[in-house]
């Protein structure tokens, strides 16, 4: 009890022992008011009065300062202080602002709004050229709450998040701070260094909130926020928005404008709110602006409020942020919550001296023991406090931090986890040794139940192991499964082992084997549940397979950042297979084809002869100036590029059974996904190859390409497919070129329609060729609509296809998911 009454002692003081101003910012009826910006006047640092109004201001020396408590809709407050002894209250009561349009010159011809949007239009050029490039000190905080959260989401057990959630099963899931050093170059040289972190309940873990990620200007054009919003200073703003001047009230000499924006059109990508404008100065004062789940297309998203606070420098006659607040909801399956992500930046320096090594394409990294500091440490440094509610998440999550590590905890979960359920003969089943790192379990034969004509009804069942370390950083897989056929009444095993040796270049060794039923293009154009349904319903058994038996030694790894090695050598046994069955649920006009894909009428002839081979695949994928953050734990790849990737494909087959199924083919491909600001993203795909000594090889080795016959296109193949092709109608063991490209608009078009513009879709063009020796060029041309659904589930497409193959011409509607 002594030890424990010490400990709170200690404790205590370093609440209240450190050097700085602290106090309470609250309104005239005595409320709090959180994230009010207070600062040193004439300073480079400041702080933000957290979520219950509460601010600590370091300040390291006693003596006379001058604090000012600035908060968009009140009076910016100026208090004199004279400090003699540490900590040193200041409680303020801010007034709220009035607003006056005696003090603006208002044109009776003229919208006055529209002429000081027009003067920060024309005085942006100047702003952005100030900020060019710029180092700073930034602090950021991420709290996610929610409320209300289910047992169990879409079959998996939620738990209690790692202890945030109370009896009713709310509360706060993630809570976390960084702080950091900064620096930026335009048009997009980005680097940070985080000096601290930290990760409610994991001592060990490291924060994912990113300064580069969190950088929204409203000076851009647009803003990222998974579609591209207009912003309200976009050059080409006046088409989006409406602005009305509430009126203006004046800090210390200069002029602030308070202008309401409004979207001119409901479903555009825009937003709403207020922004303040300095007269004369011509840039922002603040913003306090929202948009909508259904705006950024996330409907599960209810809304996003950014709040964004400015301080003058005098140095660079700028207004620069010193603080960001975001503000989110959301909603779905009948739970949700919200949260927040503060942001605080100091320490502004607009003339720095960066070298030539200045930038790298790493762009985030770690100091040592970053994760390692500790209460202390961050009392004296954290610029906003921390509310009641976050302190006693820290301390409940950390005092069962290590109680949630101890064998006897994490044995008790796992006897609740591996308990037999009377379903799991079918469904699966797994038993789970958490402080052991391991798992072991049984794959159930339902999830994997399917149809055709080869097999009838199969499904595959199995045992798995899989162990890893502490944070993942290596993982050994291995497995053991067995398909059974109901029709040809066959038994086929594989086995499979796999080890991930670090989370830094992702090296991958394993060998996997046995003998399964192979589709003709290993890509699989056509997935088993589409097939059964249409084998089943329309009797179009489109899905064409032979006999593989196999054994494969395989490799990956990133050689060097932005050069990821793959490689693979295997031996192959090949054999024909043909339809066992004939069995159908809806008897339609035509009958089931063969199993040969080359001649579906033949039900006679393999579409392969048996043969064994020997082959070796090579392929080096490159992504040109590759951008990464480097984790303590792990390298984590930044996907967003301005260049494509380039793809090179190496495979050779030797040492056949029949010299003629020896060949070499060489490939490539370029990939990339451009965004076109608010019109939309851009992607194609331009891949070609060519066969070496290739006129023999059996069918299973030609070039095929991703078809589809099903009306139905899957998620991910519109940029690697075609809409109409026959699935083997264009196989070739020749040269090839195929190139797809799409242009999804995001709302660009339809969203300015009336009537259409409430259905938020999206208008999406796509054309694909296909180039062979063999066939005249083959070409698609699409007009789609996307984000369709309902309510918060938005996830079906529609498309309108023609395809031009010489003088035959073909048009269909395909029906597709995009989640």
């Amino acid at each position: 009890m002594k030890q424990k009454l010490l400990l709170f002692l200690l404790t205590l003081s370093t609440l209240t022992g450190t050097a700085q101003i602290t106090g309470l910012v609250s309104n005239t009826d005595g409320e709090p008011l959180p994230y009010v910006n207070i600062y040193q006047k004439n300073a480079a640092t400041g702080t933000t009065s957290n979520g219950d109004g509460n601010y600590e201001l370091a300040i390291t020396k006693p003596g006379n300062y001058t604090v000012v408590f600035q908060f968009l809709g009140f009076q910016t407050k100026e208090v004199e202080v004279s400090v003699t002894s540490f900590p040193f209250e200041l409680n303020v009561t801010l007034q709220e602002e009035t607003t006056s349009l005696d003090e603006v010159f208002v044109d009776a011809t003229g919208n006055p709004a529209n002429r000081i949007i027009q003067a920060v239009l024309d005085q942006k050029p100047v702003i952005l050229d100030k900020q060019k490039a710029y180092t700073a000190d930034f602090y950021s905080r991420g709290l996610w709450r929610v409320e209300n959260a289910p047992e169990k989401f879409l079959g998996q057990e939620i738990g209690d998040l790692g202890g945030g959630l109370d009896s009713t099963r709310t509360g706060i899931v993630y809570l976390s701070e960084t702080i950091s050093k900064i620096a930026y170059q335009a048009p997009d040289d980005f680097d940070e260094t985080i000096t601290a972190s930290k990760v409610s309940g994991n001592d060990n873990g490291f924060s994912f909130n990113s300064a580069q990620e969190a950088d929204y200007s409203f000076y851009e054009n647009t803003l990222e926020i998974n579609a591209q919003l207009i912003s309200p200073l976009a050059d080409n703003a006046f088409n989006y928005y409406n602005y009305k001047l509430l009126g203006a009230f004046r800090e210390g000499n200069k002029l602030i404008n308070k202008i309401a924006v409004s979207p001119k059109r409901e479903n555009d990508r825009v937003f709403s709110g207020v922004i303040y404008i300095v007269e004369d100065d011509w840039q922002l004062y603040g913003a306090e602006l929202t948009t909508t789940g259904k705006a950024i297309q996330v409907p599960f998203v209810e809304s996003l409020v950014f709040k964004h606070n400015f301080k003058y420098d005098s140095q660079t006659d700028l207004w620069v942020k010193i603080s960001q607040n975001i503000e989110f909801s959301f909603k779905l399956l009948g739970f949700g919550g919200n949260g927040r992500f503060t942001a605080v930046y100091s320490n502004y320096d607009f003339e720095p001296q960066f070298e030539r090594s200045s930038f790298s394409n790493e762009v985030l990294r770690f100091e040592p023991e970053a994760n390692k500091k500790d209460s202390l440490f961050w009392q004296q440094i954290r610029p906003v406090p921390l509310t009641l509610e976050e302190r006693a998440d820290y301390q409940l999550k950390d005092s069962i931090q290590e109680k949630r590590n101890s064998k006897p905890y994490k044995d008790s979960v796992d006897a609740v986890s591996n308990t037999f359920g009377i379903l799991d003969p079918l469904l699966g089943y797994s038993y789970t040794n958490s402080f052991e790192r391991w798992r072991i379990g049984y794959s159930g034969p339902a999830s994997t139940l399917n149809f055709n004509t080869v097999q009838g009804f199969n499904a595959t069942a199995g045992l798995f192991y899989n162990s890893w370390t502490e944070e993942y950083n290596q993982a050994t897989y291995a497995s053991l499964d067995a398909n059974y056929g109901l029709d040809d009444d066959r038994l086929r095993f594989t086995g499979n082992i796999a080890k991930r040796f670090n989370k830094i270049n992702k090296r991958t060794l394993g060998i996997t084997g046995g003998t399964k039923v192979q589709q003709f293009n290993a890509q699989e154009p056509i997935s088993k549940l589409v097939n059964s349904i249409s084998t089943l319903f329309w009797e179009r058994n489109y899905m064409k397979l032979y006999e593989l038996d196999f054994a494969r030694v395989y490799y990956s790894e990133e050689l060097f950042n932005g050069f990821q090695f793959y490689a693979n050598a295997a031996y192959e046994k090949r054999s024909p297979l043909f339809n066992t069955t004939d069995q159908v649920w809806i008897k339609n006009s035509v009958d089931y084809t063969s199993n040969n894909p080359l001649v579906p009428l033949d039900f006679d002839t393999p579409a392969i002869v048996p043969h064994e081979l020997a082959k070796f695949n090579a392929r080096a994928v490159i992504h040109f100036d590759q951008k990464y953050m480097s984790y303590p734990d792990g390298k984590f790849n930044v996907s967003e590029s301005k260049y494509p990737t380039l793809t090179l494909n190496f495979e050779k087959a030797f040492a056949a059974s029949d010299s003629g199924f020896n060949f070499t083919q060489i490939a490539a491909q370029l990939k990339q996904e451009l965004d076109i600001g608010n019109k939309g993203n851009l992607g194609y795909t331009l891949r070609g190859g060519t066969f070496l000594n290739g006129d023999d090889i059996s069918f299973v080795d030609y070039q095929h390409f991703q078809g589809n016959q099903t009306r139905i296109q899957m998620q991910g193949r519109h940029l690697d497919g075609f809409n109409l092709l026959p699935y083997y109608g264009f196989s070739t063991n020749n040269s090839y070129f195929e190139g797809h490209a799409e242009h999804n608009f995001k709302g660009f078009i339809l969203g300015k329609i009336p009537g259409i513009r409430s259905l938020n879709a999206n208008l999406i063009l796509g054309a694909h060729s296909l180039i062979t020796q063999e066939q005249k060029p083959y070409y698609e041309f699409s007009a789609g609509i996307g984000n369709l659904g309902f309510g918060k589930f938005k996830f079906l497409r529609v498309d309108y296809v023609r395809s031009i193959n010489g003088p035959n011409q073909d048009g269909a509607f395909v029906f597709g998911l995009s989640f």
